[in-house]
């Protein structure tokens, strides 16, 4: 039975496609396995766990260390060198070994140029097709680490087989049923952890928890509450039981009597009759009824005071908010006094620029502007007889200055410039024939790059030509 000669497959990596031909007549068993590993989804999830810039990309651990691997066979199997298959060119495909012969397992790699060295060390099974090459070149061109490990590693996502070239390959795992189960372990894991936090927690009994949250286990903690007695509000305190507090009976009385007699009242006496303690208990208790009736009102009165200011503010704060007053009293004010209104003091402000206030001294007006145009209008309308007068007075003393005499001999002094004829003086240009106009046109030249470069690649042409034409006449002689 003669062995296949064809196969394909595409690697699905996160920097892109990378499309496979298998050589797999010439490489039956390198191939069998890598298309093998890939039915049963080894492949997926690994990373490119060795990069060498302009030499190769490694990938095929699932540990992502370099030195783990299986192949399908389930021990290392050996080389297949084929005489007519070199490390020619980039994207090639080889499989990796651990520096021995006949160790290859499930790693491979690609190579990202020429690589002679490589001759007869490793077994090359299949190439990588059109335009997928340079995913290949991305990959090799990314950041390395330490030992030549990317610092952000690609990895393969999935390997779709196109072209299987060995139908007789059954897996003992299909790619579907390995992510199931991978799903299933995850899963699992999941739920021991959880139940294992569960069981570790404990709980924190002094924080509120609701009917579902606890346990039937637990404690119903009782608390006993504390009878609560003023037995200055009662009628009869002797009934509550409790004795009454000395602050709450307040300062002890001054007395009249003697020394001798109050040092005697410290004594226990049976003199003292009941009727007589219970009646200075009654005058206590009014006493302390009447000091906490104070004590009340002036609470409540203050309380209330301090209500009409938290609402005076609260109002305060509602106009300021709208945008009114601030307060009554400000409000009040503002009342009384006039105020004007913004555009007003705008208008006040700005008048002066626009001659919305009286002319004043030294301020000129619309007609003032008018006036002095209307002047300097007639001063050039008159001004071609003071120019004729200039010229005749020009005439004089040019010939006075010919006789070669000044009159009285004196210097005349310093000349004062009272000269009014620019006033008439006019702009005057040059009638334009046209020869300036076609004199620029003539002269203007417009430079056009490609119209430049033809005319090189003439010129070029044509010194070929005469290079040629030269050649050939030398020949003939």
């Amino acid at each position: 039975m003669a062995l296949p000669t064809n196969g394909r497959v595409v690697i699905d990596t996160t920097a892109g496609e990378i499309e496979i031909e298998l050589w797999s007549k010439e490489t039956p068993k390198t191939c069998r396995n890598f298309i093998a590993l890939a039915l049963e989804g080894y492949y997926d999830g690994v990373i490119f766990h060795r990069i060498v810039p302009g030499f190769l990309v490694q990938t095929g651990d699932k540990t992502g260390t370099g030195g783990g691997g299986e192949s399908f066979y389930g021990e290392p199997f050996e080389d297949e060198i084929h005489p007519r298959l070199r490390y020619a060119h980039r994207g090639l495909v080889a499989m990796a070994n651990n520096g021995t012969k006949n160790s290859n397992d499930s790693q491979f790699f690609i190579t990202l140029d020429r690589a002679d060295e490589l001759h007869g060390k490793h077994t090359l099974f299949g190439r990588v097709m059109g335009d997928t090459v340079y995913n290949v070149m991305k990959i090799g061109e990314m950041e390395i680490g330490e030992n030549e490990r990317p610092v952000y590693p690609p990895k393969i996502k999935s390997i779709s087989i196109v072209d299987n070239p060995f139908p007789d390959i059954i897996p003992r795992i299909t790619a579907a049923e390995k992510r199931a189960q991978q799903r299933a372990r995850e899963a699992g894991q999941r739920e021991r952890e959880e139940a294992e936090r569960r069981r570790g927690a404990k709980k924190d009994v002094k924080l509120l928890s609701f009917g579902g949250d606890q346990d039937g286990e637990t404690e119903v903690v009782a608390f006993k509450k504390k009878n609560i007695a003023r037995p200055d509000l009662v009628d009869n305190p002797s009934a509550t039981g409790i004795p009454m507090p000395e602050s709450l009976l307040g300062p002890p009385k001054k007395s009249n009597e003697p020394p001798r007699e109050r040092a005697s009242e410290k004594e226990p006496s049976k003199k003292h009759s009941k009727s007589s303690k219970s009646e200075g208990a009654d005058k206590d208790i009014q006493k302390i009824r009447e000091t906490h009736a104070k004590e009340k009102a002036s609470g409540s009165d203050a309380r209330r005071t301090e209500i009409e200011q938290m609402e005076s503010e609260i109002r305060r704060l509602t106009r300021k908010r709208e945008g009114g007053e601030d307060s009554d009293e400000e409000a009040a004010r503002k009342k009384t006094k006039p105020t004007k209104s913004y555009l007003e003091e705008e208008l006040a402000k700005y008048s002066k620029g626009r001659g919305l206030q009286k002319k004043g001294k030294g301020r000129k007006d619309e007609g003032d502007v008018l006036a002095a145009l209307s002047s300097f209008r007639g001063l050039l309308q008159s001004n071609a007889n003071l120019e004729m007068e200039d010229v005749a007075e020009e005439g004089d003393r040019v010939d006075d200055s010919e006789g070669g005499t000044v009159p009285g001999g004196e210097d005349p002094g310093i000349e004062v410039d009272d000269d009014r004829g620019f006033i008439g003086h006019a702009l005057h240009f040059p009638k334009d024939d046209g020869e300036e106009t076609r004199k620029a046109e003539r002269d203007y030249e417009v430079i056009d790059p490609r119209q430049r470069g033809a005319r090189a690649r003439e010129e070029e042409r044509e010194r070929k030509r005469t290079a040629m034409k030269g050649k050939n006449g030398r020949g003939r002689r």
